[in-house]
């Protein structure tokens, strides 16, 4: 288990952090003394109740609303971040959207739009603290992926592709950063109880909850434990690594 005092002073950035799982990794990571910035998309109000939580822990917190598939916006927000603070430690990159339909009524704008988020928005944030990361020689970078990325879902061929890619992305980064003791590394939860899966119609989550040999959704509190876990300073030897948060869904 980390130590409370691990993340001490270490500056940390969660895009995705005013919700669900991006939410429990922010406070996680400020529990245990790291300094957090959350990026997130609407709504205001949930960004700003999560900054107040963070600074309620006692560290240094700040909030942004900003898309993360706009790459100007987003090379202009982690060079301030950085010019102010002087580094990023770790990148959590745990935006997402789904946008579901089967094939026959999928559109171009649908499956751009997931992609361009779910996985060109990790390029974007990965990009802006790549030079930070080489020059100080040393960066955590975790995107959370999904099983469905693994496995592939019914109606869901633009998350599941988007996914997918972030596995890719994570091995390749993870050989271009290990020279520079950045490591790269992807979790893959299962279902979890999020707003996003409390969205699936409640017979269809039902037969989904019956397939998973735990018998239950996860919490985003398990999923964040397994991000602190490879952010961790102590894990340095792990890189490129998949690993699969899902009580057995997907073996």
């Amino acid at each position: 288990m980390p130590d409370k005092k691990e993340f001490e002073g270490a500056r940390v950035v969660v895009t995705g952090g005013s919700r669900g799982i991006g939410r429990a990794i922010a406070l996680d990571f400020a529990s245990k003394g790291a300094n957090v910035a959350i990026i997130y998309l609407d709504p205001r109000a949930q960004g700003q109740q999560v900054l107040n939580e963070l600074k309620a822990l006692g560290v240094e917190a700040e909030e942004h609303d900003i898309d993360v598939k706009d790459f100007p916006a987003i090379q202009e927000l982690f060079a301030d971040l950085i010019k102010r603070h002087g580094r990023v430690d770790v990148l959590v990159n745990c935006a997402g959207i789904t946008r579901d339909k089967t094939m026959s009524k999928m559109t171009p704008e649908l499956w751009q739009e997931v992609l361009d988020t779910n996985l060109t928005g990790a390029f974007n944030c990965s990009k802006a603290v790549w030079e930070q990361m080489k020059t100080q020689n040393y960066g955590r970078i975790v995107s959370i992926s999904s099983v469905v990325g693994q496995a592939g879902n019914f109606g869901q061929a633009n998350y599941s592709a988007s996914k997918a890619g972030l596995l890719g992305f994570t091995k390749s980064l993870a050989l271009e950063g290990a020279r520079n003791n950045i490591t790269v590394n992807a979790i893959c939860p299962g279902f979890v109880d999020t707003d996003m899966v409390r969205g699936i119609p409640a017979d269809v989550l039902e037969k989904v909850v019956q397939k998973i040999p735990m018998q239950r959704l996860g919490k985003p509190e398990e999923i964040a434990r397994a991000v602190v876990f490879l952010a961790s300073p102590a894990s340095g030897y792990i890189t490129g690594q998949i690993l699969a948060v899902n009580g057995g869904f997907y073996m």
